[in-house]
């Protein structure tokens, strides 16, 4: 079992509440990042805002100044990424995934899936030598990847989770019924 605390705050609906805040402020986040990029050619057309981007990850300064990417196997990734003229259809990938983020975080839909690719987008852009706010905001996914249960409780995951269910409980719209722990414990 979890320990109490974490669950009435990761579980309950109790504290619905704070996981809408957070997930609203995150959503926001995501949805104007992608909005900025969806109106710039360079993102949606070009890549160049990317490619200029991974240009200045993976150059090597001169000693002693430290290099943008910190380990060289993710340098080899951005730099074979680059090498392949891949930017071009990354910044779209890049431009989409944050528009639907942002909107899946907004709607509490899928909230727990949502936050661990806005996460993972964060981790990267980390990784890539970006700090601004990716820290806060890759905590802040963290959180409510584990918080998945309550953190779409005032969004529509309260709807669709009963529907679709979860990889390992189906949802009623594939003719199972969602038993309750209750349920599960005197079924046993």
């Amino acid at each position: 079992d979890d320990p109490p605390f974490a669950k009435v705050l990761f579980d309950s609906a109790g504290w619905a509440w704070l996981w809408l805040l957070i997930r609203l402020y995150l959503g926001y986040t995501w949805l104007t990042s992608g909005l900025g990029k969806l109106s710039n050619p360079a993102w949606t057309q070009t890549g160049a805002a990317l490619k200029g981007f991974w240009e200045r990850a993976v150059a090597v300064p001169a000693a002693p100044a430290r290099p943008a990417i910190a380990f060289d196997w993710y340098r080899t990734i951005i730099q074979t990424l680059l090498d392949g003229g891949h930017f071009i259809w990354f910044a779209k990938l890049v431009t989409a995934a944050e528009l639907l983020i942002g909107v899946a975080l907004i709607l509490g839909l899928f909230t727990g899936i949502a936050a661990f690719f806005g996460g993972f987008m964060n981790w990267n852009f980390m990784m890539a030598g970006t700090a601004s706010i990716n820290p806060l905001l890759f905590v802040l996914a963290i959180l409510l990847i584990l918080a998945w249960k309550a953190a779409g409780w005032w969004g529509l995951d309260r709807w669709a989770l009963p529907l679709l269910g979860t990889p390992w409980r189906p949802g009623t719209i594939f003719g199972k019924e969602l038993m309750t722990t209750e349920d599960e414990r005197s079924a046993s």
